[in-house]
């Protein structure tokens, strides 16, 4: 079979090198992909938004499944274009993908349906918004609806900082229509967990739970990222709240969109927050985490590519999700004064380090070919993900991997999994 990836960071590269295994997979193509996938997959200079043009690629190539990696182009109902045009492809339609599209949504489906989560308040007015926050109890913490590339959530500790925080996101714009709307939500305390999970419409496969490290400094300070590291499994992700969340929120948000109307094909990620009072909802995305991805599929045992068309064709309830025992943690090596202001087109030297070597890994996430040189392209350029025994002993392992690779201003947080040292 044919597939095609859309998509170009480091989520779409641990795709595509999953993909590759695939005995099934006769070629991969990736619209645009970056300078990692090009190792294992064609890639096409087509943007991730450019609906019609993928969906001619996909006609012309004569492609049997389309994989969506991004968020923006599924909220955009990339899915309903392909759909139309007859083509096979994973992941949800767009009245679907509201669920990570627009926070004021998933949290009114989450206080419908009795899912546990934090209580919130939604508004689409700044002086609306500050008259609430007057009377508020701090710290709390705001939301812009819509998409932010994972940087729209503002932890306020008081007054002031939550004035500042509505005037950065509904009347400076700083994210732009994502915060027309804003969710002001109880602020919650306790362990954050990753869990990822396979959905056809009806049956949800919940794959091995991971932890991300959204700060940009040691000690989870600094701005948000988009994520400076992960690993797998969490420690604190015990059978008992596994039994629990499967009960009263992995279920329940399937079969909520599905009375919704709005029936849920392709992955939904589930953000959690360990509190005192049991596991609660922090957010929902409608695709692969990055950088969770990095971790969970090396570990994961099963041909996605059946596991991705189970789902597509309602037949998820014949899978079983099978994991290794052993633990992958990734190091996010980033560029210099990211997420603000950084440079592109740096070299990039010392990958030829990880060729031969099992269970050493890095997911391009922001590189390219300049010259024939590899250089890097984003904030984010690679991911080092390794595996081993143990959560410490994959720690151990992702850090000597991540001095292997060396750019001029090379940034990475020296903490990631520290967490595992107090489990």
């Amino acid at each position: 079979m044919k597939v095609l990836i859309v998509g170009s960071g480091g989520r779409e590269h641990a795709i595509a090198w999953k993909l590759s295994q695939s005995p099934s997979v006769e070629k991969l193509y990736c619209a645009p992909g970056n300078a990692g996938i090009a190792a294992v997959a064609e890639c096409v200079p087509i943007g991730a938004m450019e609906f019609d043009k993928l969906a001619d690629f996909a006609v012309s190539r004569e492609i049997g499944l389309t994989v969506v990696g991004m968020d923006d182009p599924l909220v955009g109902g990339i899915v309903d274009v392909f759909e139309a045009r007859g083509l096979r492809v994973f992941g949800p339609r767009k009245n679907a993908a509201v669920l990570e599209g627009s926070k004021a949504f998933a949290k009114d489906l989450m206080k419908k349906y009795g899912i546990p989560t934090a209580a919130y308040e939604v508004f689409h007015a700044p002086e609306d918004a500050l008259a609430y926050l007057k009377t508020a109890r701090y710290p709390t913490v705001l939301k812009a609806d819509g998409l932010a590339l994972g940087k729209g959530v503002l932890i306020c500790g008081d007054y002031a900082e939550a004035e500042e925080g509505i005037r950065t996101l509904m009347q400076d714009k700083k994210f732009g229509s994502a915060g027309d709307t804003v969710v002001i939500e109880e602020f919650m305390t306790g362990r954050e967990v990753s869990v990822l999970s396979f959905v056809d419409g009806k049956t949800i496969r919940v794959m091995t739970s991971a932890q991300d490290h959204k700060r940009a400094g040691d000690g989870d300070t600094g701005l948000n990222t988009g994520g400076m590291g992960t690993f797998s499994p969490s420690p604190f992700y015990t059978e008992e709240i596994d039994a629990y969340c499967r009960e009263h929120i992995y279920q329940p948000t399937v079969d909520a969109m599905r009375r919704e109307g709005r029936p849920f094909q392709g992955i939904i990620f589930f953000g959690l927050m360990l509190t005192a009072d049991g596991p609660k909802v922090l957010e929902y995305n409608a695709r692969f985490g990055d950088p969770e991805t990095q971790v969970v599929l090396p570990r994961m045992k099963n041909d996605l590519l059946e596991v991705f068309e189970a789902c597509v064709d309602g037949r998820l309830d014949e899978i079983s999700l099978q994991f290794s025992d052993q633990a992958a943690v990734c190091v996010v090596l980033a560029s210099e004064g990211y997420p603000l202001h950084y440079e592109k087109g740096i070299p990039i030297y010392g990958l030829d380090a990880f060729s031969g070597k099992d269970g050493y890994f890095a997911f391009h996430a922001g590189t390219a070919f300049k010259d024939g040189e590899l250089v890097t392209n984003g904030g984010r350029v690679l991911g080092i993900t390794a595996l081993g025994d143990s959560l410490k002993e994959a720690r151990a392992n992702a850090y000597t991997a991540a001095d292997w690779v060396s750019f001029s201003g090379k940034y990475m947080r020296h903490d990631i999994g520290k967490a595992i040292d107090e489990a």
